[in-house]
């Protein structure tokens, strides 16, 4: 059975734009969607259409969205995940925007994708991979591995959750809106600082030509208007260049881009001669492993990760399976 997403509950917004698709990114945008969900919903919904012959969505129903997500998991051999995200943008667009829920079993062939084991790497291939690193790509690699942080996190991490006195650092709005803590390894407080002091250059830049106007979601930049100027609320690891919201049309310095580290890591892995296909989120997952490894409680380390259920933490028991070059015998113990 398709997992569905629980929408909100509150009062359905009615949108103003006569085109379908701008009313879709209208209704978003008021719900304080992210902007990745924003393209990655929009682009579902399209496909949806066009799988359709382009008819509109008021005039299909259950059928036709039983009929697409079928076709996903036939002809697209998606994974289960990406069939969820499909129909839950789909669930979006009649329920918020259209004001008509689809309120019958949605009977869809489901995908099955078997789930891969995610790619880890030993220790030796991370202390090669991060050596082989500079600046502030180094840093923020270090930051995924010695934090168990996503990408998408360490680029958005503000000034203020960075906690030297207590060792952790805070992870707001992280997957499917969470706050939680992990470490922060005191390696990393020599490099964190460096980091902040060339930051704090760059906005007092920013501030002195009046252009310091980091981005906050709009609950928190109607609640705190100077916040978006203050130092607590930079990005640690601000963009080169001033940028303009596509959103508000706002002119401000926003956090590094992804394919930066991204691109990075691959350079990284070439150099260090790592066969693997490592990317930033193989350094999360070597983080997981390599503390379950050490002997960390599995609840411990699903707290780190921000897991909503321990079930997608034991993934990494499995791994541990598979890497039996990490286990010991009992008789060599002896």
């Amino acid at each position: 059975m398709i997992n569905i997403r629980k929408e909100s509950d509150r009062q359905p917004f009615r949108p103003q734009s006569q085109r379908l698709m701008d009313q879709v990114r209208e209704v978003l945008r008021y719900h304080h969607y992210a902007l990745k969900t924003e393209k990655a919903y929009v682009g579902w919904i399209k496909q949806f259409i066009l799988f359709n012959e382009t008819r509109h969505p008021k005039d299909m129903g259950k059928e036709e969205v039983e009929r697409f997500l079928s076709h996903l998991a036939i002809n697209r051999n998606v994974a289960v995940a990406t069939q969820n995200q499909a129909f839950n943008a789909i669930l979006f667009l009649y329920k918020q925007v259209l004001g008509a829920p689809i309120d019958e079993q949605i009977d869809s062939i489901r995908a099955r994708k078997p789930r891969k084991l995610p790619t880890v790497l030993s220790k030796n291939e991370v202390s090669a991979l991060l050596d082989v690193m500079k600046g502030s790509n180094q840093l923020m690699a270090k930051l995924m591995y010695g934090c168990g942080l996503r990408l998408s996190e360490t680029v958005r991490l503000r000034v203020q959750d960075v906690d030297f006195e207590n060792n952790y650092i805070n992870v707001h709005d992280g997957k499917g809106g969470n706050n939680r803590v992990t470490v922060f390894p005191k390696t990393l407080h020599g490099p964190m600082k460096r980091q902040l002091e060339s930051t704090r250059a760059t906005f007092d830049v920013d501030l002195d030509a009046g252009n310091a106007n980091v981005y906050l979601p709009d609950a928190l930049a109607r609640k705190y208007p100077n916040a978006p100027r203050s130092w607590a609320w930079q990005y640690v690891f601000p963009a080169r260049n001033l940028s303009t919201d596509p959103r508000s049309d706002a002119v401000r310095r926003h956090h590094a881009h992804e394919t930066n580290i991204q691109k990075a890591v691959a350079r990284a892995r070439v150099k260090a001669d790592i066969t693997k296909r490592a990317s930033p989120h193989t350094l999360r997952h070597s983080f997981a492993t390599h503390l379950l490894e050490g002997g960390t409680n599995i609840r411990v380390l699903q707290k780190l990760l921000g897991h909503k259920d321990v079930s997608t933490t034991e993934i990494y028991t499995h791994v541990l399976q598979e890497n039996l070059g990490a286990v010991t015998s009992p008789l060599d113990l002896l």
